[in-house]
């Protein structure tokens, strides 16, 4: 496991004593009022009725805020991560635990990682239970939700009480940036200045193997994030791979371009294009995203736009590419609480 570094060539935003995370670059920002709201929410189906809180704590509190409030979850809990999306067609990587975890685990995960989650503008993390139906949850911008039940509203008040939190009528102000005002923006607090370190993606991988995550997402159908859908897409796949036999050498990436009516059936073609290489054996799938025709690579150029069937069209193998600069990383619209 590779440890991941944080730049340190970042100036931490505050706006009128409010911290931000280093992920997000105010530019026009009021602060927020710190403290909760609350909302009763009724439960639908056999869902049960819950209260919800959003807490806004300025940055240098959240941690041991954080710390206080995974008290409230039991022994066993079902893990959550969110982290932006590069499929052409899904704003936003839902992943979710297939199997419980204990709670120490979780916590001891979220330690290794702490640094990563309350900094990174692009990565949202959290471990919810059924029952009782309790869920912890820290957003894009670090606010933080917590689900309970009607009974547990006293002692997730006591909690926040502690930390001198009141209920407020408004966190975040609702705004819009008129004119030339430039809204926060995204920025990358990973530090990738060194080939050997991990990017978002290798970090991710690490997730999923350590909380038992999966990608929420109907792996028999192909649709888009207003549900519409889109048949036959392009694909790519990067998937680890190692040599079948001993041979000291390092695995390596093997990148699979193909056409597929859903996340199922790709992945029926990675394994169909890779059992035609059978000196490579399969690690894992490291990413595995739809992409836009205008995307496809050179190699594909004369690859029609409107493809009948499924099929593998491209497989590639290669030494892991060397993480993008930070001055590489998208420039974009912060997510608002």
């Amino acid at each position: 496991m590779r440890d991941f570094r944080l730049r340190t060539d970042l100036t931490r935003a505050v706006v009128n004593g409010f911290s931000l995370p280093l992920g997000i670059e105010p530019t026009e920002l009021r602060a927020p009022v710190q403290g909760y709201t609350v909302a009763y929410t009724p439960g639908e189906n056999d869902e049960p009725d819950t209260y919800v809180f959003r807490v806004v704590v300025s940055h240098e509190r959240l941690a041991d805020l954080l710390d206080r409030v995974f008290d409230l979850l039991p022994d066993e809990v079902y893990c959550i991560i969110e982290v932006g999306s590069r499929d052409a067609y899904r704003a936003v990587d839902v992943y979710l635990g297939e199997e419980t975890v204990t709670l120490g685990e979780f916590r001891e995960v979220w330690k290794r990682f702490e640094p990563l989650l309350l900094e990174d503008a692009s990565i949202a993390a959290g471990a919810n239970s059924e029952e009782p139906f309790v869920e912890v949850f820290l957003d894009m911008w670090k606010g933080l939700s917590i689900h309970v039940p009607l009974a547990m509203r006293d002692e997730v008040e006591t909690i926040l009480l502690e930390f001198e939190l009141e209920e407020v009528a408004q966190t975040w102000p609702d705004e819009e940036f008129d004119g030339d005002a430039e809204p926060p923006r995204v920025r990358q607090v990973l530090d990738l200045s060194d080939e050997t370190l991990p990017d978002l993606d290798d970090l991710l991988l690490q997730l999923r193997h350590a909380l038992q995550l999966e990608l929420n997402i109907d792996p028999d159908s192909n649709i888009d994030d207003s549900g519409r859908n889109l048949g036959l897409t392009l694909w790519r796949a990067t998937v680890i791979v190692e040599p079948s036999k001993e041979s000291g050498q390092e695995p390596i990436f093997a990148a699979v371009w193909a056409t597929a009516g859903s996340l199922g059936e790709m992945e029926f073609l990675i394994e169909q294009a890779l059992d035609a290489h059978p000196e490579w054996s399969v690690v894992d799938i490291f990413t595995i995203d739809r992409l836009a025709y205008d995307e496809r690579p050179e190699e594909l150029a004369d690859l029609s736009p409107r493809r009948e069937r499924s099929q593998v069209h491209l497989v590639q193998f290669e030494p892991p590419p060397p993480p993008s600069s930070p001055d590489d990383f998208p420039t974009e619209q912060a997510p608002r609480m």
